[in-house]
Protein backbone atom coordinates (compact mmCIF):
# COMPACT_ATOMS: atom_id res chain seq x y z
CA UNK A 1 0.00 0.00 0.00
CA UNK A 2 2.80 2.03 0.99
CA UNK A 3 4.00 1.46 -3.00
CA UNK A 4 0.95 2.58 -4.19
CA UNK A 5 0.90 6.00 -2.33
CA UNK A 6 4.48 6.88 -2.98
CA UNK A 7 3.95 5.86 -6.77
CA UNK A 8 1.09 8.52 -6.87
CA UNK A 9 2.67 11.40 -5.00
CA UNK A 10 5.54 10.87 -7.72
CA UNK A 11 2.90 11.05 -10.75
CA UNK A 12 1.46 13.50 -9.04
CA UNK A 13 4.24 15.92 -8.50
CA UNK A 14 5.23 15.54 -11.99
CA UNK A 15 2.16 16.40 -12.94
CA UNK A 16 1.92 19.90 -11.17
CA UNK A 17 5.48 20.17 -12.76
CA UNK A 18 4.06 20.27 -16.04
CA UNK A 19 1.18 22.52 -14.42
CA UNK A 20 3.42 25.33 -13.40
CA UNK A 21 5.78 24.84 -16.67
CA UNK A 22 2.81 25.12 -18.85
CA UNK A 23 1.36 28.42 -16.89
CA UNK A 24 4.87 29.67 -17.38
CA UNK A 25 4.85 29.11 -21.09
CA UNK A 26 1.62 30.17 -21.76
CA UNK A 27 -0.11 32.19 -19.07
CA UNK A 28 -3.34 33.02 -20.92
CA UNK A 29 -4.56 29.78 -21.20
CA UNK A 30 -4.95 29.07 -17.09
CA UNK A 31 -8.64 27.89 -16.95
CA UNK A 32 -7.68 25.40 -19.71
CA UNK A 33 -4.38 24.10 -17.67
CA UNK A 34 -6.14 23.95 -14.53
CA UNK A 35 -9.09 21.59 -16.31
CA UNK A 36 -6.54 19.04 -17.61
CA UNK A 37 -4.21 19.21 -13.99
CA UNK A 38 -7.66 18.22 -12.36
CA UNK A 39 -8.44 15.50 -14.70
CA UNK A 40 -5.15 14.19 -15.01
CA UNK A 41 -5.44 13.99 -11.56
CA UNK A 42 -8.43 12.86 -11.18
CA UNK A 43 -7.87 9.76 -13.21
CA UNK A 44 -5.09 9.20 -11.10
CA UNK A 45 -6.74 8.63 -7.56
CA UNK A 46 -9.13 6.64 -9.91
CA UNK A 47 -6.54 4.18 -10.72
CA UNK A 48 -4.68 4.50 -7.36
CA UNK A 49 -8.32 2.95 -5.76
CA UNK A 50 -8.99 0.53 -8.42
CA UNK A 51 -5.15 -1.17 -7.60
CA UNK A 52 -5.77 -0.54 -3.93
CA UNK A 53 -9.09 -2.60 -4.39
CA UNK A 54 -7.93 -5.37 -6.48
CA UNK A 55 -4.62 -5.53 -3.97
CA UNK A 56 -7.14 -5.88 -1.03
CA UNK A 57 -9.49 -8.29 -2.42
CA UNK A 58 -7.42 -10.02 -5.20
CA UNK A 59 -9.32 -11.50 -8.29
CA UNK A 60 -9.59 -15.77 -7.48
CA UNK A 61 -8.16 -17.81 -10.57
CA UNK A 62 -11.66 -18.45 -11.48
CA UNK A 63 -14.99 -17.34 -10.70
CA UNK A 64 -17.45 -19.26 -9.03
CA UNK A 65 -19.41 -19.03 -11.41
CA UNK A 66 -17.34 -20.36 -14.04
CA UNK A 67 -16.47 -23.23 -12.15
CA UNK A 68 -20.28 -24.36 -11.36
CA UNK A 69 -20.89 -23.95 -15.32
CA UNK A 70 -17.72 -25.94 -16.18
CA UNK A 71 -18.73 -29.63 -17.55
CA UNK A 72 -17.33 -32.44 -15.79
CA UNK A 73 -15.19 -34.59 -18.01
CA UNK A 74 -17.03 -37.17 -18.91
CA UNK A 75 -15.71 -40.96 -18.34
CA UNK A 76 -16.65 -43.92 -20.08
CA UNK A 77 -18.19 -46.32 -18.01
CA UNK A 78 -18.05 -49.39 -19.31
CA UNK A 79 -21.59 -52.02 -18.76
CA UNK A 80 -20.94 -54.52 -15.52
CA UNK A 81 -22.50 -56.72 -18.51
CA UNK A 82 -19.49 -56.15 -20.82
CA UNK A 83 -16.70 -56.65 -18.50
CA UNK A 84 -18.70 -60.13 -17.11
CA UNK A 85 -19.04 -61.53 -20.89
CA UNK A 86 -15.33 -60.71 -22.27
CA UNK A 87 -14.53 -62.86 -18.47
CA UNK A 88 -16.61 -65.60 -19.66
CA UNK A 89 -15.18 -65.67 -23.68
CA UNK A 90 -11.82 -65.78 -21.93
CA UNK A 91 -12.64 -68.14 -19.80
CA UNK A 92 -14.44 -70.86 -22.53
CA UNK A 93 -11.11 -70.66 -24.54
CA UNK A 94 -9.31 -72.05 -21.41
CA UNK A 95 -12.03 -74.95 -20.46
CA UNK A 96 -14.48 -77.36 -21.64
CA UNK A 97 -16.56 -76.54 -18.08
CA UNK A 98 -17.03 -72.60 -18.93
CA UNK A 99 -18.03 -73.39 -22.48
CA UNK A 100 -20.88 -75.60 -21.10
CA UNK A 101 -21.76 -73.93 -17.99
CA UNK A 102 -21.09 -70.11 -18.89
CA UNK A 103 -20.82 -69.27 -21.89
CA UNK A 104 -23.46 -71.89 -23.40
CA UNK A 105 -26.21 -70.00 -21.56
CA UNK A 106 -25.45 -66.95 -22.89
CA UNK A 107 -25.73 -67.82 -26.47
CA UNK A 108 -28.65 -69.94 -25.55
CA UNK A 109 -30.41 -66.73 -24.43
CA UNK A 110 -29.02 -64.60 -27.42
CA UNK A 111 -30.22 -67.14 -30.28
CA UNK A 112 -33.48 -67.70 -28.33
CA UNK A 113 -34.33 -63.78 -28.65
CA UNK A 114 -33.30 -63.63 -31.99
CA UNK A 115 -34.97 -66.55 -33.09
CA UNK A 116 -38.31 -66.22 -31.14
CA UNK A 117 -41.13 -66.09 -33.48
CA UNK A 118 -39.19 -68.49 -35.85
CA UNK A 119 -39.36 -72.20 -37.09
CA UNK A 120 -35.94 -74.51 -38.22
CA UNK A 121 -33.88 -73.55 -35.46
CA UNK A 122 -31.20 -75.77 -36.54
CA UNK A 123 -31.14 -74.48 -39.68
CA UNK A 124 -30.98 -70.99 -38.98
CA UNK A 125 -28.27 -71.20 -36.20
CA UNK A 126 -25.68 -73.69 -38.42
CA UNK A 127 -24.56 -77.24 -37.11
CA UNK A 128 -21.55 -75.29 -35.02
CA UNK A 129 -23.50 -73.01 -33.05
CA UNK A 130 -26.19 -75.64 -33.06
CA UNK A 131 -24.04 -77.98 -31.37
CA UNK A 132 -22.93 -75.32 -28.59
CA UNK A 133 -27.29 -73.84 -27.64
CA UNK A 134 -28.74 -77.58 -28.25
CA UNK A 135 -30.81 -77.94 -25.38
CA UNK A 136 -29.64 -81.84 -24.90
CA UNK A 137 -26.51 -81.23 -25.19
CA UNK A 138 -24.27 -83.09 -22.62
CA UNK A 139 -22.16 -81.28 -20.07
CA UNK A 140 -18.04 -82.01 -20.73
CA UNK A 141 -17.35 -85.10 -18.66
CA UNK A 142 -13.54 -83.73 -17.99
CA UNK A 143 -14.36 -79.99 -16.72
CA UNK A 144 -11.09 -78.80 -17.35
CA UNK A 145 -10.66 -80.25 -20.83
CA UNK A 146 -9.83 -78.28 -23.71
CA UNK A 147 -12.19 -75.47 -24.07
CA UNK A 148 -13.43 -73.98 -27.53
CA UNK A 149 -10.94 -72.51 -30.07
CA UNK A 150 -10.64 -68.78 -30.54
CA UNK A 151 -11.45 -69.07 -34.20
CA UNK A 152 -14.35 -71.67 -33.63
CA UNK A 153 -15.69 -69.02 -30.86
CA UNK A 154 -14.99 -66.66 -33.82
CA UNK A 155 -17.16 -68.16 -35.98
CA UNK A 156 -19.94 -68.82 -33.60
CA UNK A 157 -20.24 -65.54 -32.55
CA UNK A 158 -20.45 -64.05 -35.99
CA UNK A 159 -23.14 -66.65 -36.80
CA UNK A 160 -25.10 -65.51 -34.37
CA UNK A 161 -24.39 -61.98 -34.93
CA UNK A 162 -25.51 -62.87 -38.41
CA UNK A 163 -29.07 -64.61 -37.62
Amino acid sequence: MRRLAVGLLSAASVVTVALVLAAVLEPGKRSLELDIYVLVIGAMAVLTAVLAARRAYPLAARSAIAEALEDEPRTAIRPPDLDRTERVLSMATNAAFDVHFRLRPILREVAEQRLADRRGLREALGDELWELVRPDREPPNRRFGEGIEVEQLARVLDRLEAV
